[in-house]
């Protein structure tokens, strides 16, 4: 941390750190040069999640950092939250300690805020392994998200962002375990109407060996999509559903009444009773979402 006071921070950032003793003294060295080379007043956080190759021991040889330690293993989720809790910054900086992220560009990230509540690093290229299941997994992801959000989103789980540290500490308990957690802070932020500003940055082969688990961590990010949007708009899940509920069970019963002469199927009934008790589940989740929204939101960036 520089000379700053806490109560005078500009910017915090957060690094999880999972098993990554080979970079970890340079990737640090890197951020704290952008930093101290900007006219923001910094701190760096790293959050050691229960690291069993010696980064932890590593870490507690670098001077000029706040220290958190995990006993065990708890995710990368929990990691940015604990982090992100103890930030003293009006700014908080997630990235990552794998030096795949730009991180000598985190003082313009924090520039590019102005005006905004968030600025989202979007990739202009995809690294890591198993590319043929995850590029098309990801595409679909992330354009499920944009429809369910209303908004496009270039890059729904970047992992280097910065972000107003009073909006985001309103839904740091929604956070996952794992990596869905950017996507997490992505949405939410989306959702509830704060705006998210995306710049292209170069993203890089990463150094040591990735933790991310293609099928499981993409089955993850889905589901914690489809969860967010039931929390915050969920007739763009349930209008739809029940739309094509009823276009069937309309489709069904003009047929019943053409070629049976009339007669009305059980089938028929039961479709347009599931259309019916679609939209009435959509329409009582979004009333529930509605009165349960805190009345003290943080304002936005643009207010």
């Amino acid at each position: 941390m520089n000379d700053a006071t806490a109560s005078e921070l500009d910017v915090t950032v957060v690094l999880p750190v999972y098993n990554e003793k080979g970079h970890l003294r340079a990737e640090i060295d890197r951020i704290r040069a952008a930093l101290e080379a900007s006219p923001y007043s910094y701190e760096i956080v790293v959050v050691d999640d229960g690291s069993d190759d010696g980064s932890g021991e590593q870490l507690q040889e670098i001077d000029g950092i706040r220290l958190i330690q995990f006993t065990q293993n708890r995710g990368s989720g929990s990691a940015r939250k604990a982090g992100t809790h103890a930030a003293r910054g009006r700014v908080v900086v997630w990235t990552d300690a794998d030096m795949t992220y730009p991180n000598n560009e985190i003082p313009q990230m924090v520039k590019e805020l102005e005006g905004y509540d968030q600025v989202v690093g979007a990739r202009t290229s995809e690294q890591g392994t198993a590319k043929i299941a995850r590029v098309p997994a990801k595409w679909f992801i992330r354009k499920l998200a944009s429809y369910l959000v209303e908004t496009d989103i270039p890059d729904l789980n970047s992992g280097l962002r910065a972000f107003r540290a009073d909006v985001a500490r309103q839904y740091l308990h929604l956070l996952p375990k794992g990596f869905s957690c950017v996507t997490t802070i992505t949405m939410a932020f989306l959702a509830n109407g704060y705006s998210v500003k995306y710049v292209p940055i170069e993203y890089s082969q990463r150094a040591g060996t990735s933790k991310f688990h293609w099928w499981k961590d993409t089955r993850r990010y889905l589901t914690q999509v489809i969860r967010l949007v039931l929390s915050y708009n969920p007739l763009r899940i349930f209008m739809p559903l029940g739309l094509l509920l009823g276009f069937i069970g309309l489709s069904k019963l003009g047929y019943d009444w053409i070629v049976h002469d009339y007669r009305l199927a059980a089938n028929t009934l039961l479709i347009l009773f599931a259309a019916f008790q679609v939209f009435a589940i959509g329409l009582l989740a979004d009333l529930f979402v509605r009165l349960s929204k805190p009345r003290d939101e943080v304002d936005p960036a643009s207010v």
